[in-house]
């Protein structure tokens, strides 16, 4: 008798442990992430009365701040507009800087309604998110200081600095195929290079080669584009974000049909 009373203490002690550990393991599952909230869809938006997007604040003219510290550019312009279509004031919207490691994993763990933040469409990317229709085409230039250096072909078998690993390599070798590749680590380290006449130019992205040229007026951007690279607002998946992502498209369909976001583009110096 007691060594039967001995097996079920056992027996129920053991369902006490299994039982501990999967309640563990199912809050760090959790916590893991940093967030237990879900993502706010449309109505919860609308009772809150403003929205909370991820931005850039250190790439101009995308997403940057002025000198009184208050954030513009391309990007912030989309971001008021898009608070005026979904909740009728530009002011009802909440920026939240962040890295660019971050773009993605912010909209995942549900700490913003979505992300504002020079985000190429790619098929890996849409795999984890969900990605607007495209509210502008980065792309591949080259910037040069030089005077001399009109065209892409002149750069013929001179020394163009590339951002290393990058698939604007591919696209130089294209359109400049005898020109010496110089591989830097950083936008910063192509500039150096530039200033220092190392290389005759550098090849990259034209939403930030843009915000050198007005920094620095030497330098200007080759009006060959090398490549063509759509830039999407980053929302979360899931059927019951249909309405949010829904609004965000047709908002930026019509933007995009009204000439409102190539007028907002030139306005910040984007070609």
């Amino acid at each position: 008798m007691n060594n039967g009373c001995n097996r079920w203490q056992a027996i129920n002690q053991l369902h006490l442990v299994l039982s501990a550990t999967i309640l563990l393991i199912f809050c760090f599952s959790f916590l893991g992430t940093g967030w237990i909230t879900s993502a706010a869809q449309i109505p919860e938006i609308q009772q809150r009365g403003y929205l909370t997007i991820a931005v850039k604040d250190n790439l101009r003219p995308l997403g940057f701040r002025d000198a009184n510290g208050n954030l513009q550019g391309l990007e912030i312009d989309l971001a008021q507009r898009l608070a005026v279509d979904l909740l009728g004031k530009p002011n009802a919207v909440k920026l939240q800087p962040v890295a660019n490691r971050d773009r993605l994993s912010v909209v995942l763990n549900n700490k913003v309604d979505f992300a504002i933040a020079r985000v190429t469409a790619t098929e890996s990317r849409s795999r984890l998110v969900s990605l607007s229709v495209p509210y502008y085409f980065d792309g591949s230039y080259v910037v040069v200081k030089d005077t001399a250096i009109q065209q892409i072909n002149d750069l013929a078998k001179r020394k163009i600095a590339v951002l290393n690993n990058s698939s604007t390599i591919a696209d130089v070798r294209y359109y400049v195929p005898n020109a010496e590749l110089v591989g830097v680590n950083s936008y910063e380290e192509g500039r150096s290079q530039i200033e220092s006449n190392t290389v005759a130019a550098f090849a990259a992205d034209a939403s930030v080669l843009s915000g050198w040229v007005q920094q620095y007026p030497q330098y200007r951007l080759l009006p060959t584009k090398l490549s063509t690279a759509p830039l999407s607002v980053v929302m979360p998946k899931g059927l019951q974000y249909d309405d949010l992502r829904r609004q965000v498209n047709e908002a930026i369909a019509r933007y995009l049909a009204e000439g409102w976001l190539k007028q907002r583009a030139q306005y910040w110096g984007l070609p």
